[in-house]
């Protein structure tokens, strides 16, 4: 019996014509029709579900009533931003306070050495260690009407955030400063925030300190040290002035002089997030606790549905605890009485960490998700594995844009089970924020993974986030609708032909989460916020029909060419950074030069794979001097220009290959990942003027 012919039977049973063709089949057929049955039956039953999305995904965000265009989530019950979410949570303390009871007093805080399982704190043993480190810095003269600024020194460990809790606990502020910044951005900081007590990690980073401050009459008093330490170290801080204490000797300083909480409002301080610039002095964000309860508030409102946390969630925590993205996660994660699991401080041996760990929660940066993704390909190496994993995707992309998020399917358990397992096995959440990822990828990855996976977008100054991917949306190339906590509107720039009548202009952002101004800095404070609170980003948005927002261009580093035309570099290198060869593109101009060139660094993981279909092989040196590599790749950013609408003065006419990433330890890339465009130019200025010279011969 045909296939097609049973199941015309079963989708159209006219049930006496039915029953009339089956007392005429023979048993063997009548068998098989019985099995199929049963298996559609099976496969009804049992098919993934589509996950409700909160609201309808065609409108995610509506315009203010009189707010000049302005919009808000449609997951707001007014147009009143939210500023909390539990009404036992309006500061970072209450915060803690909340997750110690709801966690009935669980594990907190975890850590491990090489090749052994994660040890973890409870949150009583914390919050009785984060009483001892406050009651200390009382007793040292801190004191949240004075001296009431607190250096915060180290990689992402357990002390880091018992420090930070203890700054809290007693009303102070905690000051993240981190090595990246360098000796003069640190003593910069120190100077501005004026800070007497510095918690630090390791020996090395006390000698960065007094480095700072040696020979210029500087604030700091005290250096506390989580690592053990040396007489001479000792030595040289009588030198400066500054006495060197162990952490353990300054938490028994602590018990012995142990004073009463003295919690915050919502209106108090928190921190000063000092972010670096691509040029000048690093600028102190003053944030609330209000303004990060806001932020977090938004975040569970938008996963309530589908992925609420609990006291069973785990996090790994890896990002910068100096930058606001991973902070605003650690308190999503407190409040619900959940487990911080901190890597061992080597990035190398993160996927050691996860495993260990087993997360459930999982913040990234686009730089990891390009090297997951370049994993995954580079083990498809030979036509029929990249065929199965072309084919197992598609199918998984097409559950995704049918709402079905899930990690139990056929093509699961085959193809993508490997790279789930490299995270743990038991990620739930992903979020990735801090710059942009490329559609395909995420995509694909959101496939791969079969997780809750949100994009976000933001900024220090709105305390991290203030727009989010939607549960349920789960299509790339945008960053979701405002977030609850906040009113977001697009301002004209007329000189770039952004318009908001037009749905295009400049991200202003309104609501609790946006910051307070920057320290002792009226003037960059001004810049920006505007006399009606709104926070001007510098980036261009673009509304799309759907309420979501679309990041199209950067107000700043734009300039002009010799014919007056106007160039947004990083527009461009966002289209030519979807060229799978490319892993990095600086582009340049110049209002002498009538066109534009660009610095490429080739993938190293993808780069062979890609140049394998051409024909040209080599290892990665060799490859990147090869003359025909470096046309291949020309050929393909100018293809995806092409494609994306750049005109043709806005696409690169010649460009070189550089060998080694931009990172931030050779001083391409500040702490948040951002190019700095000046050391770039100046850095490759003689290829730049090489590229010309060819050019014009």
């Amino acid at each position: 019996m045909q296939a097609q012919e049973v199941l015309r039977l079963l989708r159209f049973p006219e049930l006496d014509d039915v029953r009339q063709y089956v007392r005429g089949l023979p048993t063997n057929a009548l068998m098989g029709m019985g099995a199929f049955a049963a298996l559609t039956t099976y496969w009804l039953a049992t098919r993934p579900k589509a996950l409700k999305p909160p609201c309808d995904l065609s409108m995610q965000s509506v315009e203010i009533p009189g707010e000049e265009l302005a919009r808000r989530s449609v997951l707001n019950d007014s147009d009143e931003p939210i500023s909390h979410y539990y009404s036992d949570a309006r500061t970072m303390y209450e915060v803690f306070q909340r997750g110690l009871r709801v966690s009935n007093d669980g594990p907190c805080l975890g850590s491990r050495k090489p090749n052994q399982p994660y040890e973890w704190q409870s949150y009583r043993e914390v919050a009785d260690r984060a009483e001892h480190i406050g009651s200390a810095l009382l007793h040292k003269g801190h004191s949240y009407t004075g001296d009431k600024f607190v250096g915060i020194f180290s990689q992402n460990r357990p002390e880091w955030s018992i420090a930070e809790l203890a700054c809290y606990t007693y009303s102070m502020v905690a000051v993240p400063l981190y090595d990246t910044l360098g000796t003069e951005a640190i003593s910069y900081i120190i100077d501005k925030a004026d800070i007497s007590t510095v918690i630090c990690d390791v020996p090395e980073k006390a000698q960065m300190i007094m480095d700072c401050v040696s020979g210029r009459g500087r604030s700091v008093k005290t250096i506390v040290l989580i690592e053990p330490f040396d007489g001479e170290l000792v030595t040289r801080g009588q030198e400066c002035g500054i006495e060197i204490l162990s952490l353990k000797e300054f938490e028994a300083m602590g018990k012995a002089n142990l004073q009463k909480p003295m919690p915050p409002t919502p209106e108090d301080l928190a921190l000063i997030c000092f972010t670096s610039g691509t040029t000048g002095n690093p600028k102190g964000a003053m944030l609330t606790h209000g303004n990060v309860i806001s932020n977090t508030a938004a975040f569970i409102r938008i996963t309530e549905v589908h992925c609420m946390l609990s006291l069973h969630d785990i996090h790994v925590s890896y990002l910068p605890l100096a930058h606001m993205f991973e902070r605003v996660v650690q308190g999503v994660i407190l409040v619900h009485g959940a487990r911080i699991g901190y890597f061992q401080g080597d990035i190398r041996l993160l996927m050691d960490d996860l495993k260990a760990l087993q997360p459930t929660v999982f913040p990234v940066v686009p730089r990891l998700l390009n090297r997951m993704f370049d994993k995954v390909f580079s083990q498809a190496n030979t036509p029929l594995k990249r065929w199965l994993l072309d084919f197992a995707f598609s199918r998984k992309e097409a559950e995704l844009k049918s709402g079905v998020v899930r990690k139990d399917s056929m093509w699961d358990k085959i193809i993508f089970r490997k790279v789930q397992a490299s995270l743990g096995g038991r990620v739930r959440l992903i979020i990735t924020g801090a710059a942009p990822v490329s559609p395909t990828i995420l995509t694909f990855l959101r496939a791969a993974l079969g997780c809750q996976f949100y994009e976000g977008y933001g900024q220090t100054e709105c305390t991290a986030g203030c727009s989010m991917s939607m549960p349920g949306d789960w299509s790339a190339g945008h960053v979701g609708p405002p977030l609850p906590c906040n009113a977001i509107k697009l301002v004209d720039v007329t000189e770039m032909n952004y318009l908001a009548a037009n749905g295009e202009g400049e991200v202003c952002v309104k609501g609790p989460n946006v910051f307070q101004g920057y320290l002792k800095d009226p003037e960059k404070t001004a810049e920006a916020l505007d006399e009606d609170g709104w926070l001007h980003t510098g980036d261009i948005g673009k509304w799309l029909p759907n309420g979501a927002l679309k990041i199209t261009d950067r107000k700043k580093h734009i300039f002009k060419l010799a014919q007056g035309e106007y160039i947004a570099p990083e527009k461009i290198e966002t289209v030519y950074n979807l060229s799978d060869p490319v892993a990095q593109i600086f582009v340049y101009g110049e209002s002498l030069q009538a066109c534009l060139v660009g610095i490429v660094v080739p993938d190293p993981d993808f780069l062979p794979i890609w140049l394998k279909k051409k024909g040209i092989e080599g290892s990665y040196s060799e490859l990147c001097n090869n003359q025909d590599v470096k046309k291949a790749i020309l050929e393909d950013i100018l293809r995806l220009g092409k494609e994306a609408g750049l005109k043709s003065f806005e696409q690169v006419r010649e460009i070189a290959l550089h060998p080694e990433l931009f990172s931030v330890q050779n001083g391409l890339l500040t702490p948040t990942l951002k190019a700095k465009r000046t050391e770039l130019r100046n850095r490759f200025r003689e290829q730049i003027d090489e590229l010309y010279a060819k050019i014009h011969m």
